[in-house]
């Protein structure tokens, strides 16, 4: 394991770096080349100028790991803001290829990001006990309030950046996220290990990524299904070009999408703003 950081990483990225050692049978792909940052403007940022650099050079960044401290501007969805002070969160962004799928590539990249929800989910209750419900496409909640979420961008090479962040600690969240945000130590009400969180994280994610890389789907989808009871019988909202449409979930499709009963149909979404009633 390579890292770009070794003699001036503070101790946080120190205590990272050695708990990836010690998990390294059980890592795979990911974590081959590690870098921990104290403040970047964002892990996803990083993780895709590498990734390019790599590609430029003759190189592979698959399994690429960036964590950050404190991210200067984090994001999420549709240009949203991903609130990231220092001390409060794990910032985390992995290179990853689903491209290189054994079988169905476009599936697989269309199933990356519920995969990594559900790997993170798992990740999380290993270290922790908690266990977080996924709600549809990319946020993990906790009785409502959101705990983590996911972004996947592309990068160079037909490789994907996926980034996700959780909140470790409580943090003196902005007004409009205040009643909606949760962490790991306000529900577990006690201190929690962010090297061991992010380690078993970056172990479920190896194992579901080997799972989309073997054509393992239907293991994804039932997983997600089980850890998202919102995605059946919930009521959502959502605008269209032909104006505001809202129904109860009824599931998602063998692609992903979102299933929502509206009337006597069935309208299937991709993509969008959604709001859950």
């Amino acid at each position: 394991m390579r890292s770009n950081h070794s003699d001036a990483t503070p101790p946080e990225g120190i205590e990272y770096r050695n708990a990836i050692a010690r998990a390294r049978p059980r890592l795979g792909r990911l974590a081959s080349r590690f870098d921990f940052l104290p403040t970047i403007s964002s892990t996803n940022d990083v993780a895709l100028e590498r990734s390019a650099t790599a590609v430029a050079q003759g190189h592979d960044a698959e399994g690429l790991v960036v964590v950050a401290g404190e991210q200067t501007a984090g994001r999420g969805r549709r240009g949203h803001t991903w609130f990231s002070p220092p001390g409060s969160g794990l910032y985390v962004s992995v290179v990853l290829a689903p491209a290189r799928a054994r079988v169905d590539r476009p599936r697989a990249t269309l199933l990356l990001t519920l995969a990594a929800g559900v790997a993170i989910a798992e990740g999380i209750a290993v270290a922790t006990g908690l266990r977080p419900d996924l709600k549809w496409p990319n946020d993990l909640q906790v009785a409502r309030c959101k705990l983590a979420g996911i972004l996947a961008e592309g990068a160079a090479g037909q490789q994907v950046v996926l980034g996700y962040g959780i909140n470790i600690a409580a943090a003196a969240f902005p007004p409009e996220l205040r009643d909606r945000t949760t962490s790991l130590e306000s529900e577990l009400r006690r201190a929690v290990d962010r090297a061991d969180v992010l380690v078993e994280t970056l172990v479920a994610l190896s194992a579901r990524y080997e799972d989309l890389l073997d054509g393992r789907f239907d293991v994804i989808l039932d997983a997600w299904r089980r850890l998202s009871p919102s995605a059946a019988g919930g009521r959502v909202s959502w605008t269209t070009n032909a104006g505001h449409l809202s129904g109860v979930t009824a599931g998602i499709d063998d692609h992903g999408a979102l299933l929502v009963r509206v009337d006597d149909r069935i309208e299937r979404l991709v993509s969008g703003e959604l709001r859950w009633l």
